[in-house]
Parts: C-alpha cells; structure tokens; sequence
C-alpha cells in the first residue's frame, strides 16, 4: 500500500513528522489540530505497514511511562530525481526525506525530445542499479524537472525556452519508456518543495526562493503550499519589466530581470563593455574582481534588477523569508551591496523585515527537487 492510498489525515500526519522530526502522539496532535484518537487512528496503518516508526523516548514520562515518539523512516522508499538542462541530465537518487544516496550525470547529444526521453531512461536505470545495495527493486517514482512554463497536474512541457519544446506530454512519455510512476514539474518549484520539507524553508508559514544562474525563478510558498498558479505559471520573476530595451529576453520581451541579471545577459553585456567577444564569465569574474569599472557596473546593474525582483515579492506576498540560490550566487559578492540597497528602498514598509537568506546549493539540488516532488506524489498527491 502507498501512502496515497491512505486518508487525507495520514499525508498532514506524515508532512508534520517529515518537517519536524520525531513527536510524540500529543505533539503530533497539537501540531496537526488532530484528536489523540485520530492520530492513532491514522498512525497505526502507517505503522504496520512501515512507513513510520516508534521510538522510546526515556527522558520524558508519560504517566509513568517512558513517551513515544513517531518518526517517518526514510529509507522505506527510494526515489530518483533528474534535472534536465540544455547540455545534460543530473540525476539524484533519494530516500523518503530527500536524502540523496547516489547522483549520476549523462550529456545530451541532442535536445530531440525522443532522444532525451531515451536518456532520461538510461539514467534512471543506472541509478537503480545504484540503488540495489540499499533496497533491491525499491524504486518508486521518479519527479522530473525543467525550466520553462510546466503543467505538473498535466505533465506537460507548455513551453521550455533552453530545449525549445512546446505541449511536450514529458510525464507520460518518461513513464512509458520506464515504466515507473512519473510527476515533472518546473525546477524552482521543485526545489522550492525541497526547501519547505527539508531545508531552510521548513516550519516557515511563508517563504519564497530566488534562483539566479541561467534564468531568474522564483518559488512560493504559502501556508504549507507551494503554490502553482492556475495555468503552471507563477513566480516568473524573471519576466518583471525592469526598464530599458536594449536587452532582448528568451521569451521574447525587452526589459525583464532575466534579460539583465542572468548568467548570459551578464557575459553578453560584458563582452560588449570590454570588447572582448571570447570573454567567458570566469574572466568576467576575475576583470570585475581586479576593479575594472566597466564589468563591475553589469554587476552592478545585475544586482539593481535582483533587488528589483526580490522587493517585489517582498511587497506582493509578505515572506518571512526570502532564500536567494541557484548557481549565480557563486558570483553574489559582486552585486550583494547592490540588491540589498535596492530591496531595502523598494521594499515597502515593514516588507523591508523580510530575512533574507543567500543559499549556495550544488547542481545536484535541482535534481533532488524532483525526488522530493516523486516523494510528494506517493503520500501526499495534489488533489
């Protein structure tokens, strides 16, 4: 049985347990709002069938017995994770909290979507093998993420600029060619789900992610949700209207954060103010590093847009937190005074208060994104 077969009480219980660790039942129900007689009620199927277990707990007594306590076992279940790019696929295989256990990588010779899908498989396999040692033929699912405009309730690719696909139905098809139970959703949702379960999200009532490396995304969470939008499409930072229209964006309009502040408008507009058209951004980097003026102001101006972006989630939604990511943090010292300085004169009023978090994460973390979403999809799937 999976932990979407079981009642809608069973998922809180098990998301509760997930993002504060081991509980007694009385946590458990002051937590959840549930009654001590639904907790057990809920509780004992998942016990008996193993996702959770009980632990004694001898420093606290409960009328005179040593308290119990509930934890989810993680290693129950395994699932994998893969982020596809433009160039390659990583992939991540996870237990029930996302731990990763295992990534692999394989290049992309083509962004042919049958070729990719193909790959997509071959990973998943090398990573089961990967798998064994732990727990043979334990796979179950598989969460696959992208950029780009994702239906997850569909699993269709609306749109992805970087592999230029349109209505790709990726969910079905990776499901086909593997046949395990397959969700995709966009990357900085799915490491926004990560986050909230996992990582410096979890226990916030509200927090949004900023990713900045080869576009600009955003992910929300509020009240324990990710949200989603109704068509797939929300948090697209990226595509705020910064001013200007000399830069040109992947979806096709001028003047967006991501036009200005991505890893490629900022080696466009680099090689432009040196002159140099083979200037990579390591050299970027290093020119801005060394004090050349002109490649500090794209960062500089990079930076204003960002802070831009993150005062304007700031005012629309009120976080507690805002964590800034992605793989263009590793460059962050250069427009850090510069995004603070902006968000802290557009933020309005108390928004200013928004703790703001900068979070380097390795690649692989887009990749368990999708083994968290997988995971999300067993026990607690969206309605």
């Amino acid at each position: 049985m999976t932990l979407a077969d079981q009642p809608p009480a069973a998922a809180l219980l098990f998301q509760t347990l997930l993002a504060h660790g081991p509980l007694t039942r009385a946590e458990v129900g002051r937590r959840t709002g549930l009654s001590p007689g639904a907790v057990t009620k809920v509780a004992t199927p998942l016990l008996s069938d193993g996702w959770i277990t009980e632990l004694g707990r001898s420093t606290e007594q409960t009328q005179g017995r040593p308290a119990t306590l509930m934890a989810v076992r993680g290693e129950r279940a395994r699932f994998v994770g893969v982020k596809i790019t433009g160039d390659e696929l990583i992939g991540v295989l996870a237990d029930l909290t996302a731990r990763t256990l295992a990534t692999a990588r394989s290049a992309l010779g083509s962004r042919d979507v049958g070729t990719v899908v193909l790959a997509v498989a071959r990973l998943v396999e090398k990573l089961n093998a990967k798998a064994k040692p732990y727990a043979p033929g334990a796979l179950h699912g598989i969460g696959v993420t992208i950029s780009g405009d994702v239906d997850g309730h569909t699993g269709t690719v609306q749109y992805s600029p970087f592999l230029n696909w349109r209505r790709v139905p990726l969910a079905q098809l990776v499901r086909d060619a593997t046949e395990l139970p397959t969700v995709i959703e966009n990357d900085v949702r799915a490491l926004t789900v990560a986050e909230q379960w996992f990582g410096v999200g979890a226990g916030l009532s509200s927090f949004a992610l900023v990713t900045v490396g080869a576009g600009i995304g955003c992910g929300i969470s509020i009240g324990g949700r990710v949200v989603s939008g109704a068509h797939g499409v929300s948090g697209e930072v990226g595509h705020l209207p910064v001013g200007g229209t000399d830069r040109v964006c992947t979806c096709g309009n001028t003047g967006c954060v991501e036009a200005v502040a991505s890893t490629q408008a900022i080696i466009d507009q680099a090689r432009q103010a040196t002159g140099d058209p083979e200037l990579t951004m390591d050299g970027a980097v290093r020119l801005a590093h060394a004090g050349n003026a002109a490649v500090r102001a794209v960062f500089a101006r990079a930076g204003h847009a960002l802070g831009l972006a993150i005062a304007s989630v700031a005012n629309l939604i009120g976080p507690e937190r805002i964590i800034i990511s992605g793989e263009g943090v590793a460059t962050y010292d250069l427009y850090e005074d510069q995004i603070r300085a902006t968000f802290a004169a557009r933020a309005f009023g108390a928004a200013a208060d928004c703790d703001l978090v900068v979070r380097p994460l390795p690649f692989e973390e887009w990749a368990r994104g999708g083994a968290a979403i997988a995971a999300q999809h067993v026990f607690a799937p969206a309605k």
